[in-house]
């Protein structure tokens, strides 16, 4: 008869999962803060997300790519506002039914995330959640002082440029949630990986904020889909946008996809989980930004433009005509 497996109390399990690659500041997490000292002539920069199973992740995903999503969703926002990474504090909140094998996934997947990204962990709590498992980072990063890169400082005539591609993560998750649907059996494995592979693994683009806060006039992450984003980035002022919607680039997998299923537009532009950095240039920059961007390899493209307006922004088809959204975001509630 196999024995039941022994749980570590709360002690044992930042011990055992946690402390060993922790970083500086909390005493190797034996304490019950930690602290964090700006470098010379920069600003703290601060954001919080959390994800919850079965609402920003399936609880079939590996527990590995949960963890590196945990942190990668937080440090999309941190290089969406010209920052750095500095580190991070984690909440993590257990069901009952978890295991120290899906937790030893999980800290194995942090840890990487942490260490690519130059952002260790300072230190947090860990509790037992009365539902699903919900995972916390409050992710710290720096700019020099007053450089910060805010979201809704856009002006008329600017450019609107998004980085990588669009579409892919919502594809993903769809390709994952439940029946496979007829277009991703018939776009293949390797293509539904690939797509897969952009929903379970963020990727934050840390490389382009120095160039954002050279060259944007507004930026913020494209998390909960991009007309939604855009949307949220346009509010108020009596400003609004016209987006060319061939101009919104796609992966070889994503436009295969919508090839087999064109009605798939809806969710590639409004889906999120893109983690990709949409953000405003005067047009006197965008040539050198986009350049920038390239030279350290990240696709920039320019999809349209800054107008006069208060409707929300306008998607527009090769023959003019606007493509109407049952819905343009995902939804928290």
């Amino acid at each position: 008869m196999t024995p039941p497996t022994v749980r570590s109390d709360e002690n044992g399990l930042i011990a055992r999962y946690f402390a060993p690659w922790a970083g500086y500041g909390a005493d190797g997490l034996r304490d019950d803060a930690a602290t964090l000292v700006p470098s010379p002539g920069c600003d703290l920069v601060l954001t919080a997300d959390a994800i919850v199973a079965g609402v920003h992740y399936l609880a079939g995903d590996p527990p590995a790519s949960i963890g590196r999503k945990a942190l990668g969703v937080n440090l999309s926002d941190i290089a969406a506002k010209g920052a750095m990474p500095r580190g991070f504090l984690l909440t993590l909140a257990l069901p009952d039914d978890w295991t120290e094998a899906w937790l030893a996934g999980f800290a194995d997947g942090l840890r990487e995330a942490a260490i690519a990204f130059h952002c260790p962990l300072l230190g947090g709590d860990t509790v037992r959640a009365a539902g699903p498992a919900l995972i916390g980072v409050t992710a710290l990063g720096e700019v020099p002082r007053g450089g910060m890169v805010r979201r809704m400082s856009a002006e008329i005539g600017d450019v609107i440029c998004v980085s990588g591609t669009i579409g892919d993560a919502a594809l993903g998750l769809l390709a994952l949630n439940g029946v496979t649907p007829e277009w991703a059996e018939r776009l293949g494995g390797e293509g539904r990986d690939v797509l897969i592979d952009r929903y379970r693994h963020p990727r934050p683009r840390i490389a382009l904020a120095p160039l954002l806060r050279r060259h944007a006039r507004a930026a913020m992450d494209v998390s909960d889909g991009l007309a939604g984003d855009l949307t949220k980035m346009l509010m108020g002022a009596g400003r609004t946008a016209e987006i060319t919607l061939s101009k919104v680039p796609l992966s070889d997998a994503a436009r295969a996809a919508l090839a087999l299923d064109p009605s798939l537009i809806s969710p590639i532009v409004t889906g999120g989980d893109d983690y990709e950095i949409l953000c405003v240039v005067a047009p006197d920059r965008v040539e050198a930004f986009i350049a920038e961007a390239l030279s350290l390899g990240v696709p920039l493209a320019r999809i349209g433009s800054v107008v006069e307006g208060d409707r929300p922004p306008a998607f527009r088809r090769a023959d003019g005509s606007e493509y109407a959204f049952a819905t343009r975001s995902f939804s928290h509630f």
